[in-house]
């Protein structure tokens, strides 16, 4: 597996692991796939050198991606606060690839001069409550019974991490 920076050729693959999360019902609040031509602008607005999007590549197949995303884009002193978010292949899952992406993030962040990451999620997605703690990130926030899946509620938790002094 390697790590690289996401191509605009990747992006029917990332688009398919997100669509993925949808139909899972509790990995993202979105209750709705996206199509490839949806997603165009946003990978456009992440770029390398600031709002980089990383893949996890086995043999030319996306096992997982990350990326990470401005906070309250133009307020200066939110700055070096960035959230960051990931999501796996179902094939793949439960196989290491989330924890590579989660600690190549993290290693790239001084270079990035990002001082916190926070993950926004919901109360249901116990994996990624458990990455993320093993990564050393607290629970920072909680807001319950803010979403709904066709009358089944759940909380949205916010997990934060300050990465760099």
């Amino acid at each position: 597996m390697t790590i690289r920076i996401a191509k605009l050729e990747d992006l029917p693959q990332i688009v398919e692991i997100y669509n993925q999360a949808v139909a899972i019902k509790g990995a993202t609040a979105d209750t709705k796939p996206f199509a490839v031509d949806d997603r165009q602008q946003w990978f456009v607005d992440h770029t390398s050198d600031q709002y980089p999007i990383w893949v996890a590549e086995d043999n030319r197949i996306i096992l997982g991606w990350c990326s990470l995303s401005p906070y309250r884009p133009g307020r200066m002193a939110l700055r070096h606060t960035i959230e960051i978010s990931y999501y796996i292949h179902e094939g793949y899952r439960r196989k290491g690839v989330g924890n590579a992406l989660m600690q190549h993030a993290i290693n790239q962040c001084e270079g990035l001069k990002i001082k916190t990451l926070f993950a926004l999620l919901l109360d249901i997605n116990v994996g990624s409550i458990r990455i993320l703690e093993k990564f050393g990130f607290a629970k920072w926030g909680y807001m319950p019974n803010v979403a709904d899946f066709d009358g089944e509620e759940c909380g949205h938790l916010i997990y934060g991490k300050r990465v760099c002094l």
